[in-house]
């Protein structure tokens, strides 16, 4: 097995650990990849979310550019994504983040 695979089933695995915990994981596909205001609404599902930081930095992570991800529309993961260009992995970034905001 070589450093790549590693890697990739290390991520597929961490990934499916928050997956599981996901509030939205029961819910259509499509009330979570729509446009406009609906998706205020998907977005609202995140709220209460116990994974929606894990959800948001694998959407930031992977550059994924459809639907409502980590209480996120689209438009905002691409404004945050130009807003921190140097950001290498938006988990670490995030919990960085939210650790200061508990401290500060």
């Amino acid at each position: 097995m070589d450093g790549t695979t590693a890697h990739s089933e290390w991520a597929d695995d961490s990934r499916n650990s928050w997956v599981s915990k996901a509030l939205c994981r029961t819910t259509d596909p499509d009330d979570l990849f729509v446009a406009g205001a609906a998706q205020r609404k998907a977005a609202a599902i995140c709220r209460h979310c116990p994974v929606v930081a894990e959800c948001l930095a694998d959407a930031l992570d992977n550059q994924m550019e459809f639907g409502v991800w980590g209480g996120m529309t689209e438009r905002q993961r691409r404004a945050l994504l130009k807003q921190h260009p140097e950001v290498g992995s938006w988990s670490e970034f995030l919990v960085t983040r939210r650790n200061r905001r508990k401290t500060g």
